[in-house]
């Protein structure tokens, strides 16, 4: 199945991977008032010499990255590996937030930078 990706503005295989990155980022837009014009879809970074993708980065009104969101298909249980994956991103990137979700369970940390570890909380704050 096709759909039309807005923020993109094209065409996209509708995988279980990116029905969940669909779906929040309409909760982003839509009840978190997050603008579109700060949200980046698959934004390139290199660790380790090797060429990754965020699948949600959003950025602050400076233009730094504020949130990064890592999605994966419903039928992936998250793991320690997934907060690995998001947490060796945010080495490049210095984002406040991680999120990962597979739609089903979402999980969203705080970055403490003097203890070098994150923080889990009920949700993250609306744009304001």
């Amino acid at each position: 199945m096709l759909i039309f990706d807005n923020l993109r503005k094209k065409y996209l295989v509708l995988t279980p991977e990116e029905w969940v990155r669909q779906h929040f980022i309409h909760y982003l837009i839509g009840k978190k008032r997050y603008p579109e014009s700060l949200i980046a879809l698959e934004k390139q970074l290199v660790i380790n010499n090797r060429k990754k993708r965020t699948d949600i980065l959003i950025f602050n009104k400076n233009g730094k990255p504020e949130i990064i969101v890592e999605c994966k298909a419903p039928s992936i249980k998250i793991t320690q590996d997934t907060f690995d994956q998001i947490a060796r991103y945010n080495l490049k990137l210095n984002a406040n937030y991680l999120i990962v979700t597979n739609g089903l369970q979402h999980f969203y940390c705080k970055m403490d930078f003097e203890k070098e570890t994150y923080i889990f909380l009920k949700d993250i704050p609306s744009y304001n």
